[in-house]
């Protein structure tokens, strides 16, 4: 069972709180009107703390210390934004997610490596997925059969800077595109995953449960020597492209 604190008690912010307490987690939900815990069921068993969700005593009062992840869902974006840093940089929160209605703020923060979900219906269900604990990978598109799926993959922190053939090794799928600070990309030869990044990927249903595994842990020490080999081999190809006429 993991702590969880949300910012925000709007529709998305119940919908994340309701879920995570049905799943067995504890909850603190913060917003500055105290009118909006109304929005919370009367069975809500939560801590529920009036204040600035980017209050440092505010975020002491809700648990931040102890939280396995933190989820900035307010209205708004600079909130959302100064939140999740406070978070991240001050009481060092691995898992954290911010709402931004921007999407050329959702850009830039994205490259700052902070997560973040768009202002429409699903957000609930994007934010879930970026701070459940080996959260069960869901289906984007399954093939007539049922027996293959495309769907995101959930990747822990570290795998950042792995090559994704590294990536496609270690959990037996096929990549097709990833999600780049919110344009599409076909993955090329020297392609590594960074932090921030949507990994898009075909694998098998009945593998999904193995994937989850394998990608919510640190790669073993086999998968970060494949990646130092992949990353030699791209640089000996970019060193070749550059020099053509090279013995």
């Amino acid at each position: 069972m993991a702590h969880f604190v949300i910012m925000g008690v709007g529709r998305v912010g119940v919908m994340i709180a309701h879920t995570l307490e049905d799943s067995g987690h504890t909850v603190a939900v913060i917003d500055q009107d105290d009118r909006a815990f109304r929005r919370l069921r009367k069975s809500f068993g939560g801590k529920k703390v009036t204040g600035l969700g980017f209050d440092r005593e505010v975020l002491r009062r809700a648990g931040i210390e102890e939280a396995y992840a933190f989820a900035a869902v307010s209205s708004g974006d600079n909130s959302n934004i100064i939140a999740a840093r406070v978070a991240r940089e001050t009481f060092k929160v691995r898992r954290v997610v911010a709402r931004i209605y921007d999407p050329n703020r959702a850009e830039f923060y994205q490259r700052l490596g902070i997560p973040t979900v768009a202002a429409v219906r699903w957000s609930a269900d994007q934010a879930l997925r970026r701070i459940l604990p080996e959260q069960s990978i869901t289906a984007d598109f399954r093939e007539a059969s049922g027996r293959l799926q495309l769907a995101e993959l959930l990747l822990d922190d570290s795998w950042s800077g792995l090559h994704l053939d590294a990536i496609a090794e270690a959990t037996g799928v096929r990549v097709a595109f990833v999600t780049r600070f919110g344009e599409g990309i076909l993955p090329g030869p020297d392609t590594s995953y960074q932090q921030g990044d949507v990994v898009h990927a075909m694998m098998r249903t009945d593998d999904v449960e193995a994937v989850t595994r394998v990608l919510s842990r640190p790669p073993s020490p086999d998968v970060l020597d494949l990646a130092s080999s992949l990353r030699r081999d791209a640089d000996g190809v970019a060193g070749d492209d550059r020099y053509p006429g090279g013995s």
